[in-house]
């Protein structure tokens, strides 16, 4: 049997598997193994690429961190003090609470970094109270789908971690060049979430009233506080993302280590009051916490987290050198370079890495996809961190893109709600992400305007 047979079995076996439901790590690395037998490459290669990952990997040690902070504030309670700022600003405004639980994805994505743990905090949070309102439970659903995808793009930005590492770019610089897209991103769906629920009537209002916002904003100060941090140790300089996830962690636990026994002092031992009017303003400064002995069960989640995220790295290194040797790396640039012109060769990587996004997680295609189109992108005159910028806003989109769409996945499970029956809800939020999209990379500035 010829190799171009071998090759072609391998890879329609590895396809099935997929289809299946066999996680992307084991798929990719099963294809991995089964093209280095096949064109004799030593296995050893991927304990090497293990190695550099964790020698010469100290920036992704920001990704376990950031992780690590994200179920740290949603255990303290200040994921839900975000949340009932955000109903407070726009609740008189009708669909006022999907609104408020999109910016509230923005708030918790800017301290998380993470896309399916915002849609899981979030949405677990924030459906059933929107189902109450008087919201539809595909819609409450959708919403929080959609908004999880700004979880890659507002620093800080995992897989914007791990986009600078392969590509050798200053990750401090990719975080403050998500900024703006990811704020019109929220803009665009809460703009879609306000139309909707216009045109249904979905959604009780609540009156604005100034008070309410001062206080759950006084509630929120943690979560502001951390959100500060991060932004002006990066963008100052005076922290590296890596340390910056460090210090995070750090405020994170003495944070929930220091409230927890105020919380019982100031609520007696019980539960805080639902109603936000009932609380005083002492009430409001503290989150509930945790104690220590909560503290390793939190940490589980980023350390299993961790352990498939270096492999899975390590595996797409080997990979990108088993494409090579294949020539796939030479056909697809031969491809997308052969469009001609500006923007011809940039809508075409464009709309390769929204095609991969419907099938794989933004890991997978940034590590396979942006060693192949970023060079691609440069030869055109594309400044490399807008590209970043546009490759993963176009990544994010993906999560909710059948027939994959992780978030969709993340939503169905933490809402009950059937995956098919989310689909009809998401496709406006989809039409809004990608006019975002297509505006982020006609007009640079967008992703270049705050870099120092």
């Amino acid at each position: 049997m010829s190799d171009g047979t071998l090759i072609t079995l391998i890879s329609l076996g590895v396809t099935m598997l997929f289809m299946f439901g066999v996680p992307v790590f084991l798929v990719i690395g099963y294809w991995v193994i089964g093209m280095s037998f096949v064109l004799e490459l030593p296995l050893d290669n991927i304990g090497a690429a293990l190695a550099d990952v964790f020698t010469d990997g100290f920036a992704l040690l920001a990704m376990p961190l950031f992780i690590l902070t994200g179920d740290l504030i949603n255990r303290s309670g200040i994921a839900r003090r975000l949340s009932d700022f955000a109903y407070s600003c726009l609740g008189w405004i009708r669909g006022g609470l999907g609104m408020a639980s999109l910016g509230a994805c923005g708030l918790f994505a800017a301290i998380s970094g993470s896309n399916s743990a915002t849609t899981a905090t979030i949405g677990s949070m924030l459906h059933p109270e929107m189902v109450k309102g008087g919201y539809d439970a595909r819609f409450s659903a959708a919403t929080a789908a959609a908004g999880g995808t700004v979880g890659i793009i507002i620093p800080p930005s995992i897989i914007f971690i791990v986009y600078g590492f392969m590509m050798n770019l200053p990750i401090s610089d990719l975080f403050m060049a998500g900024i703006i897209p990811g704020v019109l991103m929220v803009l665009a769906m809460m703009l879609v979430c306000f139309l909707i629920c216009w045109r249904h009537g979905w959604g009780y209002l609540i009156a604005l009233s100034l008070s309410r916002v001062v206080k759950t904003g006084i509630g929120a100060w943690l979560g502001f506080f951390a959100i500060g941090l991060v932004l002006w140790g990066i963008y100052t300089g005076k922290f590296s993302p890596t340390e910056a996830a460090g210090v995070t962690v750090g405020f994170c636990v003495v944070v929930g280590f220091l409230c927890l026994p105020l919380h019982r002092l100031i609520n007696r031992g019980r539960d805080e009051r639902p109603d936000v009017s009932e609380r005083s303003y002492g009430e409001m400064l503290v989150v509930r916490g945790f104690g220590p002995v909560e503290l390793p069960s939190i940490t589980m989640r980023s350390a299993q987290i961790t352990g498939i995220l270096a492999p899975l790295i390590a595996v797409s290194v080997v990979m990108q050198q088993i494409l090579s040797v294949l020539g796939a790396q030479e056909s697809i640039t031969a491809f997308v370079t052969g469009m001609g012109g500006y923007y011809p060769t940039l809508f075409t990587a464009m709309a390769i890495v929204f095609v991969a996004g419907m099938v794989l997680e933004s890991l997978p295609v940034t590590i396979i996809l942006a060693p192949i189109l970023a060079p691609i992108a440069a030869s055109i005159g594309v400044d490399p961190i807008q590209f970043a910028v546009v490759f993963l806003v176009g990544a994010s989109i993906g999560f909710i893109t059948p027939p994959y769409g992780l978030n969709l996945y993340v939503a169905s499970g933490v809402t009950g709600v059937p995956y098919f029956r989310l689909l009809r809800y998401t496709v406006p939020y989809l039409a809004a992400l990608i006019t975002v999209w297509l505006l982020v990379a006609l007009v640079p500035e967008l992703s270049t305007a705050l870099l120092p």
